[in-house]
């Protein structure tokens, strides 16, 4: 199933700026002289109550004083739930991201009566400088078993294939590209420039420079019979490539995004997705300017059985 109606959320208590990160995420910009974590707790906070308000399944950890990880607020780098009963952990470009990893936070998850049969670390890569950072730079289409990866210092190919073999996913590999300033530089993580629903991507095909990757990107999602709905670069920059769909306890399908990406769409796109499913929106400005993330990277999706 492509869609999940649970996911783990991360309470901020130390929300920032990270320099570490902001080394090849050319989406974060430091604010200074405002209260960030105040201001990112109150957006993360309405962006839950508007979940929970459609019937969305949402586990809410706080995070830790100590360690401080000014990126805990985006825990679907470091974890994922598959519907086997696995939970794997991801190797992280950036060291302060790496304490994320939180044992306490699986057993949560059990706690909430899902079931985990086995843990699956892949973390150790980070160590010689191997990267994977989980469905930030990995998108999978689970009906179909592909996964999308665009290759940057977040997404080591060679690490992306051998685990798309162990899954039985089809890896579609590429390379994508922003502007910034007079270069053009990759982009930290697939999942701000192309987004995978049940029925139709959600894709910025112009930050793919090579044709023949384009090609072979759009082949595979057409022949995956989803419709693209493609977004500009200058859409992709206001993140809306970063969306995720979600389904609510009764099976209604949404697309959960951020209040900026959905004022950078036109009514066309709007209507595009209307046709499949009801949006979410939430207003999560200081979370996206600060720590170059959005909607898509706040939500992690639970697939775990029921006990």
């Amino acid at each position: 199933m492509q869609t999940t109606d649970t996911v783990l959320m991360i309470e901020p208590i130390a929300f920032g700026y990270n320099a570490e990160t902001a080394e090849n995420n050319y989406f974060q910009v430091e604010q200074k002289g405002a209260d960030i974590q105040s201001k990112a707790l109150a957006e993360f906070k309405i962006f839950v109550e508007k979940l929970k308000s459609k019937g969305i399944n949402v586990i809410t950890i706080k995070d830790t004083i100590d360690p401080h990880t000014p990126d805990s607020i985006f825990p679907n780098n470091w974890v994922s739930f598959h519907n086997d009963g696995k939970v794997v952990l991801y190797p992280m470009f950036a060291s302060n991201r790496r304490v994320e990893r939180r044992e306490d936070i699986i057993e949560s998850i059990k706690d909430q009566g899902f079931e985990v049969d086995e843990i699956d670390d892949w973390s150790l890569p980070e160590i010689q400088g191997h990267f994977l950072e989980g469905t930030g730079s990995m998108i999978f289409d689970h009906d179909n078993k592909i996964a999308y990866g665009s290759v940057s210092l977040r997404l080591d190919e060679n690490l992306f294939r051998e685990f798309c073999n162990k899954y039985g996913f089809e890896p579609i590999v590429f390379h994508s590209f922003q502007t910034v300033g007079s270069e053009r530089l990759p982009i930290y993580h697939t999942n701000v420039m192309m987004c995978v629903a049940d029925k139709f991507v959600v894709i910025c095909l112009d930050c793919i420079d090579d044709e023949l990757e384009r090609s072979k990107v759009i082949e595979t999602i057409k022949n995956s019979g989803k419709e693209i709905i493609e977004i500009s670069e200058e859409q992709m920059q206001q993140f809306a490539g970063n969306m995720l769909q979600v389904q609510n306890k009764d099976g209604e399908k949404f697309l959960v995004m951020s209040q900026t990406a959905y004022q950078s769409l036109n009514a066309e796109q709007i209507a595009n997705i209307e046709k499949y499913c009801e949006i979410i929106y939430s207003d999560l400005n200081t979370i996206e300017v600060n720590g170059g993330g959005s909607a898509r990277c706040m939500l992690a999706e639970v697939f775990l059985p029921k006990k």
